[in-house]
């Protein structure tokens, strides 16, 4: 790797560690100068998920504070994240890399929908239970959304990209609880997820460590400034962010599947 290419990997690195904080999908930052720089998709994958360790790590430092009185919440989902994403992790080594690039975009597509009318649905919900005398509604989710969530952190095991816009929409549909709330359990899922894969990878996959080192370095960096950025944002800004991410990460995905 020339040091033009370490220079971009770095802050490709800083840049994915800022967004994934915020939203999700640094991945689609990282993973294309990954490829730029010569490596193998399956080896930019795996380098690029240990690398980003240390920026959703750093995230989820930086949102600790929204993170408080959610302690339970957080190891229950945090126990269905890791299943799934050993088992994404699993497949990325044993499937066709085609396998999941055709269903991808139109599940980040229809997490871009529930994103988009989340406040609607959640005050049409509100209004029934208001109708029916209760307003109590499960702490954690309920069953749907461990198995929303578990097939979301199976395809973050995989790829990564856009994980975090779909747990933002599956909490924010199913969780009575503000955004900012949501946004910092979603980096924990994704510390989660992304560790269990890494430390699956560093035994089974082969890894180009100076790219691991670049990213993990910065987006270690990128958390930090991710967290300042991203509590700033009211619901309606922080929505507006996930959506626009969204569609450029629907446009990369399909022009990784079918340019």
């Amino acid at each position: 790797m020339t040091i033009w290419e370490m220079l971009a990997v770095f802050a490709a690195g800083i840049s994915a560690g800022t967004i994934n904080t915020i939203v999700g999908s640094g991945t689609l930052i990282t993973f294309p100068v990954l490829l730029a720089t010569g490596l193998s998709p399956v080896t930019a994958t795996v380098s690029n998920a240990l690398g980003l360790v240390s920026g959703a790590i750093s995230g989820v430092i930086g949102y600790r504070a929204e993170l408080v009185g959610q302690r339970r919440r957080v190891i229950r989902l945090s126990i269905v994240a890791a299943i799934g994403g050993i088992s994404g992790a699993i497949l990325l080594l044993t499937l066709p890399e085609t396998a999941f690039e055709t269903i991808v975009p139109i599940l980040v597509a229809l997490a871009l929908v529930l994103v988009v009318l989340q406040p609607r649905i959640s005050r049409a919900v509100q209004r029934r239970r208001a109708a029916k005398g209760t307003t109590d509604t499960h702490p954690d989710g309920g069953p749907l959304l461990l198995i929303g969530l578990l097939f979301a952190s199976v395809y973050g095991g995989y790829f990564t990209a856009a994980q975090g816009i779909l747990y933002v929409a599956l909490m924010g549909m199913l969780l009575h609880d503000t955004l900012q709330r949501i946004n910092a359990v979603k980096n924990v899922l994704a510390a989660v997820v992304n560790s269990i894969a890494a430390l699956f990878f560093v035994f089974v996959a082969d890894i180009d460590w100076t790219a691991v080192v670049l990213i993990a370095i910065g987006s270690a960096i990128g958390g930090q400034v991710g967290a300042k950025v991203g509590r700033k944002l009211s619901p309606t800004a922080l929505r507006a962010i996930i959506v626009a991410v969204g569609m450029v990460a629907i446009v990369q995905l399909l022009l990784r599947r079918y340019g």
